[in-house]
């Protein structure tokens, strides 16, 4: 039985993320990225160790989360990079004291669909804040009826699919879990609607 804090894993989503992070590293120094949702925190990790100024965050309601982060920035000498807690949906403090950003990470985010809007919410308010920057997410199939398309018509949000064999992460030892269930991984950037960002 999976323990309820599902940040205490290393989803097969965070390894596919973290992948696209190696295959793009050369554009990564000096970025500014936050990790949502980060958990045990490898693509915040792997950006960090690439040169990216990286803050993670999960929520504040999960504790052993936010000690997972920070844990793993002390196993990968990054002692300095911020643990924050954000819950998803709420407009705290710490959401709207954050330095601007290039780059939002969300790995396996969209889990339950009772927590897509309140996702949503958030990744648009930092990219309204930040019209420039994107949110990278990788995320598992786990139904046929599994749609984010309306919210983001409804958040006026644009993705752009990414398949994983643009950047080597079509391997079946990347996208695979001894951890029960279909491990189908699919990945998108997802922009404001309106923004020419690149």
């Amino acid at each position: 039985v999976l323990d309820s804090q599902y940040g205490m894993y290393v989803w097969p989503c965070a390894v596919v993320l973290a992948q696209f992070l190696w295959a793009h590293r050369r554009s990564l120094p000096g970025k500014r990225v936050l990790e949502i949702g980060a958990g045990v925190s490898l693509p915040g990790v792997v950006a960090a160790r690439c040169g990216a100024q990286v803050i993670l965050s999960d929520s504040e309601e999960l504790p052993q989360c936010l000690q997972s982060c920070r844990s793993s920035c002390l196993m990968n000498r990054l002692p300095h990079v911020p643990v924050l807690g954000l819950t998803w949906g709420r407009v705290s403090p710490e959401l709207l004291s954050l330095a601007p950003i290039d780059i939002i990470l969300g790995s396996d985010v969209f889990f339950d669909p009772k927590d897509f809007e309140d996702i949503l919410t958030t990744i648009y308010f930092l990219l309204e804040k930040n019209p420039h920057a994107q949110f990278w997410t990788t995320y598992q199939v786990r139904s046929a009826d599994w749609s984010i398309e309306a919210l983001l018509c409804k958040w006026k949000l644009k993705s752009i699919h990414v398949p994983l064999h643009s950047f080597g992460a079509d391997k079946e030892h990347l996208a695979s879990s001894p951890l029960p269930g279909r491990h189908t991984i699919e990945m998108m950037i997802i922009s404001l609607a309106q923004s020419d960002g690149t």
